[in-house]
């Protein structure tokens, strides 16, 4: 017997080998898993958690970037990060969404959030300290971002594919519009130049740390490949990503901070240097700069929002009330 498992239930699922033997076939073989296909367990499990902790990164990733609407340096660069963190908020509600479609609900994933049970991109831990550092989030958080999301088109889960295909859309062109930006100041003041570079210097490691620990270290990773929800490794991923960037680097004039950057003849891939894992695991586990700063205000919308919910749900149970006077009334 299958049954369709929460996050924190306790029910226990029954799954014989020819099911889930049957199950990876059709995997093996490239076809979409929709909701209400059968499915294992810990599939749907996985899906939740990783889903749900997307949804929760786009809507945390709005602070950092929010932070600098009302301080934006013209009109134009107001209205258009005015418009990349609504983009990010209707991604958070898209992948809120598709995860309802595996049977959790979206006030419960807020409150796994809020409790700190949930997690969310480290890399949104650590404050913008200048307008540069918006410019440097376009260009690198969301270009690692994208090179993490593009696979996730081709991810077995349908809702989770199709939600992907215009996130990933409207990321191309946050990316491009950091890369504008920073396009810009580095063409302005020297010391428009060098606010440029400090950023650069300091989201770099950041970004690269953000596809996550070495394969080696990362155990979920091999499972969610072969159920083909992740497409390629954690290490292929932040490969792809250095290759990317370093001639984009080069056409904006920045200096990537790492002397061990180089290309490798013999591999086709760009060598760097070790990332500090001390670092992202301390983020990781709400030491970072500002995780009680991201997380308070999480908790503070949750909690104002409240009389918003109660006025919803009040809303619905009357207009229910009123239909089943109705319908009462017509079998008269």
């Amino acid at each position: 017997m299958y049954l369709q498992g929460l996050i924190g239930s306790g029910e226990q699922t029954t799954e014989t080998p020819e099911f889930l033997a049957a199950f990876q076939a059709r995997i093996d073989a490239d076809e979409k898993i929709e909701p209400n296909d059968p499915m294992p367990a810990a599939y749907r499990k996985t899906l939740i958690r990783q889903i749900g902790q997307h949804a929760h990164s786009e809507i945390v990733g709005m602070l950092p970037e929010g932070n600098w609407i009302t301080r934006a340096p013209t009109l134009r660069r107001k209205a258009a990060l005015l418009a990349k963190v609504q983009d990010e908020g209707g991604h958070g509600l898209y992948l809120y969404s598709a995860a309802e479609t595996l049977g959790v609900s979206r006030k419960q994933m807020t409150e796994e959030l809020v409790s700190g049970r949930a997690k969310y991109s480290s890399i949104f831990n650590y404050p913008t300290q200048t307008w540069a550092d918006i410019g440097a989030i376009g260009w690198l958080v969301d270009g690692a971002a994208i090179m993490n999301q593009v696979p996730l088109c081709r991810c077995s889960y349908g809702p989770y594919a199709r939600a992907m295909v215009r996130i990933c859309k409207e990321e191309s062109f946050h990316q491009r519009q950091g890369f504008e930006s920073l396009m810009v100041m580095m063409q302005g003041t020297p010391e428009q130049q060098a606010m440029v570079q400090d950023a650069v210097n300091r989201w770099w490691w950041k970004c690269l740390a953000m596809f996550g620990p070495p394969d080696a270290d990362s155990p979920n990773s091999v499972q969610g490949m072969r159920w083909g929800i992740k497409r390629i490794s954690n290490d292929d991923l932040r490969q792809k990503f250095v290759d990317a960037t370093v001639p984009q680097a080069k056409i904006l004039g920045v200096t990537l901070p790492d002397p061990d950057l180089k290309w490798n003849e013999e591999r086709q891939h760009h060598d760097y240097g070790q990332i500090d894992w001390d670092e992202f695991w301390a983020t990781v586990n709400g030491n970072g700069p500002c995780n009680k700063e991201r997380l308070g205000a999480r908790v503070k919308a949750w909690n104002d929002g409240q009389w918003v919910r109660d006025a919803a749900v009040a809303h619905a149970n009357k207009q229910a009330q009123r239909q089943a006077q109705k319908n009462l009334k017509e079998a008269a």
